[in-house]
């Protein structure tokens, strides 16, 4: 995901987005970012089951007596410490050693260098299901063997498997996923204006209006950083284009100038081409981070009711403002803009092996499984696509009402669509689909946006 925080990745299932609201909207107070709740009555004593309750004890692993294991990955400082729980965890079952290099953004360019000159480590987690593929297709990491495999199959939705697939073999597992489908509000906005959380796009508009015209400026957009308007592009095509379309988008199956696309642009510019919606106006928007988008939400006074980024943005509430999620910070899943009303798009880091030693494997089988989530789920600020992971694992109301929204999902469930592009179209700054969704937010143009994101796809190599 180059630059842009990755700790985000719908809607529960029968209960379905009602539910989903009223998860987010009734969790208490909390430090931390994340999930979601399984009751409305938001207590923690009311959220601990799971699908499949409590195993922490555990896959059956070998003992891995004398043997080393190298893993690679992106965390450092309070992630790197709290991934630590999960090796440690491992270590204690198998007695293997293992040893952690972090290498932030560079992850998976520090990779190649290290398959190409020796020395790769033999598991790295990867936030570019992309770059997975080139790999695989290489021939330089190894399928997944069976005893993994089944380990997927007991503890994960199919979709999940299927995005580790390549050629029909599983080459990767998400081990923490993000969820990219939240819209944060400032619960004393809303008390005033008499405003709830929208379920569809339309609801979203007639809320816009209804705070506008209390005085109040409805959303905060964080223009300035290409990416989040990638995000908002993500959501609307997902629920309104579905499922299949967004997988085809994602691989340049079909063009950027559909009617997809210029149908998801359109219902966009409705907001986008809306200068009293948006904090500053298009000038504003387009010169304000995705940081101050979410501060400036939630300090005092706040200078917007809304901001829609990821449950990575909880963490951004806690650290620059004094804002309490799950009482002055809430959430609510994106608004739905089509008949896909059941959805997520996100993010996440998923393990690989380059090798296909019995180390390796056990280490990605531990991975696999709700022992490995539940060391990492009780410190914050993880959520676990795995479905098997007791809810009463996360610390707080929010998370959990994040991972219960995330598991909800099933198929629903898309990667973030930018990053799974070519780095040239959906992860450069100032080029690509990054520009020309700030130009769209700028001109409002539909057809000459959509044309020109073609223009620019077309340039890449696409997988």
């Amino acid at each position: 995901m180059g630059a842009r925080p990755h700790r985000s990745v719908t809607v529960v299932l029968a209960v379905g987005l009602a539910s989903g609201l009223a998860l987010a909207g009734c969790s208490s107070s909390s430090s931390k970012p994340s999930a979601g709740s399984t009751s409305a009555g938001g207590g923690s004593s009311s959220s601990s089951s799971s699908a499949g309750g409590s195993t922490a004890s555990g896959p059956a692993l070998p003992d891995l007596s004398g043997k080393s294991i190298q893993v690679l990955a992106e965390w450092s400082g309070t992630e790197q410490q709290d991934f630590q729980k999960v090796i440690d965890a491992f270590t204690a079952k198998t007695h293997a050693k293992v040893s952690y290099q972090g290498a932030g953004d560079q992850t998976p360019t520090v990779l190649r260098s290290k398959l190409a000159g020796g020395g790769a480590p033999d598991v790295a987690l990867l936030a570019q299901p992309g770059a997975i593929a080139q790999f695989a297709k290489a021939g330089q990491i190894k399928p997944l063997a069976a005893n993994v495999i089944s380990e997927i199959d007991a503890n994960y939705d199919p979709s999940w498997k299927k995005l580790g697939t390549v050629n029909g073999q599983v080459y990767s597992i998400m081990f923490k996923a993000a969820n990219k489908s939240t819209f944060w509000y400032n619960t004393a906005q809303f008390q005033q204006a008499g405003v709830t959380p929208p379920k569809t796009w339309a609801d979203f508009l007639k809320a816009c209006q209804t705070l506008s015209d209390a005085g109040i400026t409805p959303v905060s957009v964080g223009g300035a950083d290409g990416w989040t308007l990638t995000d908002w592009f993500e959501n609307v095509y997902l629920s309104q284009a579905g499922a299949d379309n967004y997988d085809k988008l994602t691989h340049h199956q079909i063009p950027w100038t559909d009617p997809t696309v210029v149908q998801a642009l359109t219902t966009l510019k409705q907001l986008f081409g809306n200068d009293p919606f948006m904090a500053g106006g298009k000038s504003g928007a387009l010169q304000t981070s995705f940081n101050d988008s979410v501060t400036q939400t939630f300090k005092s006074p706040p200078k917007a009711a809304m901001v829609y980024e990821g449950d990575f943005s909880g963490s951004v509430i806690t650290s620059t403002t004094s804002a309490k999620l799950g009482t002055d910070a809430k959430f609510f899943p994106f608004p739905a803009a089509g008949s896909l009303t059941n959805f997520v798009d996100g993010g996440g880091d998923a393990a690989l092996a380059t090798n296909d030693s019995p180390a390796t494997m056990a280490f990605i089988q531990f991975l696999a499984s709700p022992a490995a989530a539940e060391a990492w789920a009780s410190a914050g600020g993880f959520v676990s696509p795995n479905k098997n992971v007791p809810m009463s694992s996360y610390p707080d109301d929010t998370t959990r009402a994040e991972a219960q929204m995330l598991i909800g999902a099933g198929d629903g469930f898309r990667f973030d669509m930018s990053d799974q592009a070519p780095v040239g179209f959906g992860g450069t700054k100032g080029a690509g689909e990054w520009k020309d969704l700030q130009d769209f937010l700028s001109s409002g143009d539909v057809n000459g946006t959509a044309a020109q994101l073609e223009k620019d796809a077309a340039k890449e190599t696409w997988q």
